[in-house]
């Protein structure tokens, strides 16, 4: 006995001051059916009491929560074979987690996930959060929750887990700083507007390794504050498939947005467009760089509109003025739409007065299915992103109609570079490959279409 009491009472130490937080230690039944909220919670704000540490979600167990809160220095850990459920009552969801930050969207307020003000946690493990957001759970009028909302937080890291079923967006960072995401996996297609990563006035961001299958745009960029610009933010080696849109930079876009990389990723059965990239209320945009991209059955590879519209739920009631949008690159890229209608092509819009400038499309190759009539080549005045004509939509590509080129289409662009650029079409095109409509400073060099080398645009209404 004497022997043993020692052993004992180290055991029982190492357990008391263990950094490790299993929350069935803390109540939680883990039976997928009850409610297992507080449980978590204690789990989470005795780890934070402590000084910080890992929560525990089981393998082999469903632990089922509403709201819960993360707190300073707690790793949430789920498990391999564990899973994180929501509830699907949405009685169970706080209504202290801020606001979704678009207008006329009040119903996506609520979250499962939420941080405020906190700094250096992480979720992370190679278990399930599964938001259970079905639309027999969740609708418009009974409220949406987001999965996950972290607000005004410092290093935040989100790793290997499997994200799925959400009721609306996956995720929304606002205003945080020192973000990593890594090998996560993000399936949303349970409801609509289901939103990967959106990332509002964030600051040094790192998305790598992670794969998207979402209902909405899979990964955001916005800017919902004059004062909160997103900055500073790399995304690399990703894979996306998307009801509307692979990456939406903008729209939400109040502060400026800038300095963004984008690398080794593949865009595949996009319904809307691959890169949708979107200044129209009042910030800055400028200096990024889009390289080494495969995309298939992705209609508009690459879709930029400098517009005014007014997105943001504070929005004033004045319409902003208009700054700048300029310094992109866009290199080796291959964009396969053969099986795509006639509109599969690049298209960049400014407004008559305001240029999207100094903007580059390097090393891209294009096979898109073709077909358009003599008709279409007809067709020179197109609908213009002003507010008058949006009228509430956003700057969508359904406003603007059939295009008049094959392959590229830009007007109101100064000093556009195309370069080593390919076009090929599956089916007769009359339309010419490319097409400037009030483009100032354009260049084409190095380019062919169906073997025919280019040396112009078409210009129209010049």
């Amino acid at each position: 006995m004497r022997k043993i009491l020692p052993v004992l009472v180290l055991l029982f130490t190492t357990y008391l001051y263990s950094k490790d937080y299993n929350v069935i230690d803390f109540g939680a039944k883990a039976d997928g059916i009850t409610l297992d909220t507080k449980a978590v919670q204690k789990a989470i704000d005795t780890c934070t009491k402590n000084g910080g540490g890992r929560v525990l979600i089981p393998s082999g167990k469903t632990v089922l929560i509403g709201t819960i809160y993360m707190k300073s220095y707690v790793t949430l850990h789920i498990e391999n074979g564990a899973t994180l459920l929501g509830s699907s009552n949405i009685k169970n969801y706080a209504t202290d987690t801020h606001k979704n930050m678009y207008k006329n969207e009040p119903h996506m307020d609520r979250c499962l996930i939420f941080a405020q003000e906190a700094k250096s946690f992480a979720i992370e493990g190679y278990g399930t959060i599964d938001g259970n957001g079905y639309f027999k759970n969740f609708t418009r009028e009974t409220g949406r929750p987001m999965l996950m909302r972290f607000l005004n937080s410092n290093d935040i890291h989100l790793k290997d887990v499997t994200i799925k079923n959400p009721a609306a967006w996956t995720s929304a960072w606002l205003y945080c700083n020192e973000i990593v995401v890594d090998g996560i996996k993000i399936v949303s297609r349970a409801n609509n507007n289901g939103d990967g990563l959106d990332f509002d006035g964030c600051t040094n961001v790192r998305v790598a390794n992670s794969s998207f299958d979402t209902s909405d745009d899979s990964i955001c960029i916005q800017a919902s504050l004059p004062n909160k610009p997103s900055k500073n933010i790399v995304v690399t080696n990703c894979t996306f498939t998307s009801k509307w849109a692979g990456m939406r930079i903008g729209l939400l876009s109040r502060g400026d947005i800038e300095s963004v990389s984008v690398t080794n990723c593949t865009f595949n059965d996009i319904d809307d467009s691959g890169l949708k990239i979107q200044l129209n209320e009042g910030g800055e945009m400028k200096n990024m760089t889009f390289s080494n991209l495969i995309m298939n059955n992705v209609p508009r590879p690459i879709f930029m509109t400098f517009a005014q519209q007014k997105a943001c739920v504070d929005a004033p009631e004045e319409m902003y003025p208009m700054k700048a949008m300029h310094h992109f690159i866009f290199t080796d890229i291959i964009a396969d739409n053969s099986k795509l209608d006639k509109n599969s092509a690049i298209f960049i819009t400014g407004m008559p007065g305001n240029y999207i400038t100094d903007v580059q499309l390097n090393n891209v190759q294009m096979i898109v299915s073709g077909g358009g009539t003599k008709e279409d080549t007809k067709k020179t005045h197109f609908k213009e992103y002003t507010l008058d004509v949006l009228d509430g939509w956003w700057p969508e590509f359904h406003l603007l109609g059939t295009l008049p080129a094959h392959g590229i289409f830009a007007r109101h662009v100064k000093q556009l570079s195309v370069n080593n650029i390919q076009i090929k079409t599956v089916n007769k095109d009359y339309r010419p490959p490319i097409v400037f409509d009030d483009v100032l400073q354009g260049t084409i060099k190095n380019t062919k279409a169906n073997n025919q080398e280019i040396n112009e645009a078409i210009f129209i209404n010049q």
